[in-house]
């Protein structure tokens, strides 16, 4: 993470690109920083602004238009966060902040006005989430979200793992991460060390977008993941300019179960504010996973969803 590039400025030099796009990342970052690792960079066509990868993560002009219908909090996450640091929407799972940081700041973040600084109770705190989980006997899955989970260090990660696993009603752990794909150095032997020893049945859901994302040291982590018995599965959001085609698509999923990877979901996209440049429209999305369906086998066919405040599970499409 030291070696991240958070100035656009050398982010532009790097990939050898125009200089009369730094104005506008400028202003943009200033509302959302810019932040991608070097290795995920180097992942990206140089020379080239229209680089999926690229659009994931440069600051552009159109982040800072006014758009209808987008605001702050798309998903109305704060009134499912009854203590910091915790979200309760569905049954039999509940959702823990564990960090308020990711490696990588992507520009459609659905949490990228998240309010981090009032759900960031450290590891003293966490005490009241662990009292919350074991007071109700119907959750039985945790999930550990973000910002990004896995930007924990290994002791703060494995005394929560421990606290979990004392829960007799808990049987599954589930890390939501994007950490695999963008910063694969982070699944060290540690980790699977940590992640081999929980009593619960851990599953992994990672966040890959594009088949460019997943190189060697991608393949690597993923293999040792699945290695260590983790349960793989892929959830990505549909974004205009990065992976709104049929050909993209299918090629994703190919890569992903090469790495032992299943499709989870396919997002439509959260309408938090400046975002709207990403935007798909329905009818369009359900082009894609009808041209996908004729193309695959149904079990590399993610679920084409939305998640709408108040439901009680994602709305499928």
């Amino acid at each position: 993470m030291s070696a991240a590039i958070t100035d656009p400025a050398q982010l532009l030099a790097y990939l050898n690109l125009a200089p009369g796009l730094l104005e506008s990342a400028k202003a943009a970052g200033k509302l959302f920083p810019l932040k991608v690792p070097l290795g995920f960079a180097n992942r990206m066509e140089k020379g080239n602004p229209n680089d999926p990868l690229l659009r994931q993560i440069l600051p552009l002009g159109a982040e800072l238009v006014e758009t209808t219908g987008y605001g702050s909090d798309p998903l109305e996450e704060q009134a499912s966060n009854p203590i910091p640091g915790l979200l309760h929407k569905y049954h039999g799972r509940v959702l823990l902040i564990t960090a308020g940081t990711c490696a990588v700041n992507c520009r459609y973040c659905f949490r990228r006005e998240f309010p981090y600084e009032d759900n960031n109770p450290g590891s003293k705190g966490w005490d009241k989430a662990i009292e919350y989980i074991q007071n109700d006997s119907s959750i039985t899955e945790v999930i550990l979200s973000g910002g990004d989970p896995l930007m924990l260090s290994d002791k703060p990660l494995q005394n929560l793992l421990n606290k979990i696993a004392e829960i007799c009603h808990v049987k599954t752990l589930r890390f939501h991460t994007r950490l695999p794909v963008v910063l694969p150095e982070r699944i060290n032997e540690n980790l699977i060390n940590i992640l081999e020893q929980a009593r619960l049945q851990v599953v992994m859901v990672i966040h890959c977008n594009h088949p460019n994302e997943i190189d060697s040291q991608v393949s690597q982590a993923l293999h040792r993941l699945k290695n260590a018995g983790i349960s793989l599965f892929n959830q990505s959001v549909l974004l205009a300019g990065v992976n709104d085609n049929v050909d993209t698509q299918i090629a994703l999923q190919q890569k992903l179960f090469e790495n032992n990877v299943l499709p989870y979901y396919l997002h439509l996209l959260d309408k938090v504010r400046g975002t709207a440049h990403f935007y798909v429209t329905d009818e369009a999305a359900k082009q894609i996973i009808a041209g996908m369906t004729q193309r695959l086998p149904g079990y590399l066919v993610p679920k084409l969803a939305r998640e709408v405040p108040g439901l009680g599970s994602k709305l499928h499409l």
